[in-house]
């Protein structure tokens, strides 16, 4: 089934006093690009978030938001910074002398400066703290795949619909070709006319007309375009409808489908045939834009 790389998922579980909360957010990219913001406990962990997530999730340009919350006693700690409350408190003594003014600072007042209280987290049991965020994250990767599922699900059959439009205007200048051949020769007998007469058509060769005729034909045959345009929609069908990721796959047969037309649109010679490939054009670009949300 095909996926989206577009997607978001979030989940936020409580195991006693502490809370987790992850959020997920995926765009297009080639590759899968992961960016976390969390707070440093779970430094220690980097390297087993982003693989959990590269598991899950192929390609898509993942943002990745991690929250966490502990309201047990003992949680946090505060430290004093010693030296730097007595230097501030020598700091504000020495003012006072050297103003003539009283000395008026208190611990309430020292402890107010920057960096004299130190707050810390206190030790953390890694492997459950792990084992917390990892079923958290599984929770948010879940809702983020099935979106990215149903997302996928309605772009494969928006291009499936695109492909028998394709398929259709295929058919039309496929009906449109020997026309061509038949028109340039009715075009090219009459012009013999208009040049010479009834009393010069007596020396002018049939068989250099089909000569003619024929060479044009072979210029503008597209038979063999066409055949393989068969199968590049049948290819794409069965991509879309059986395979998991399908994004660089189709991503090169859109390229094929667009190369064929191309050389039907060089080689037709005919203003109907050139009318249709420019509507296929534009509906291959249109699938060619949507192709690059697939994983």
């Amino acid at each position: 089934m095909a996926s989206s790389m577009t997607g978001f998922g979030r989940c936020e579980k409580i195991f006693g006093t502490r809370r987790y909360s992850v959020e997920l957010k995926s765009v297009n990219s080639r590759f899968c690009d992961i960016s976390i913001r969390m707070p440093k406990l779970f430094n220690y962990a980097d390297a087993k978030i982003r693989k959990l997530i590269s598991d899950n999730l192929i390609r898509g340009k993942v943002d990745v938001f991690i929250n966490y919350e502990d309201f047990s006693e003992g949680s946090a700690e505060v430290a004093i910074n010693e030296g730097l409350a007595k230097a501030y408190s020598d700091a504000l003594l020495k003012i006072a002398e050297v103003t003539g003014r009283p000395d008026d600072s208190n611990s309430s007042r020292i402890s107010s400066f920057p960096d004299v209280l130190v707050t810390r987290q206190a030790q953390i049991d890694e492997d459950t703290i792990w084992s917390e965020l990892e079923q958290t994250a599984m929770g948010a990767l879940e809702g983020m795949k099935q979106m990215r599922e149903v997302e996928g699900e309605n772009l494969a059959k928006d291009i499936i619909g695109k492909i028998e439009e394709l398929g259709r205007i295929r058919d039309e200048i496929d009906e449109r070709a020997p026309k061509v051949v038949e028109d340039y020769r009715q075009r090219l007998s009459e012009r013999v006319d208009e040049l010479l007469g009834e009393s010069g058509k007596a020396f002018y060769d049939e068989a250099r007309l089909a000569s003619e005729v024929a060479v044009f034909a072979d210029k503008c045959a597209i038979d063999e375009e066409l055949k393989r345009l068969v199968s590049h929609f049948g290819q794409g069908r069965n991509i879309l409808q059986n395979d998991a990721q399908v994004g660089k796959k189709m991503d090169f047969l859109i390229q094929e489908i667009n190369r064929e037309t191309n050389t039907i649109g060089s080689k037709a010679n005919d203003l109907e045939i050139t009318n249709r490939v420019l509507l296929m054009k534009n509906i291959i670009e249109q699938m060619r834009e949507q192709i690059q949300n697939l994983v």
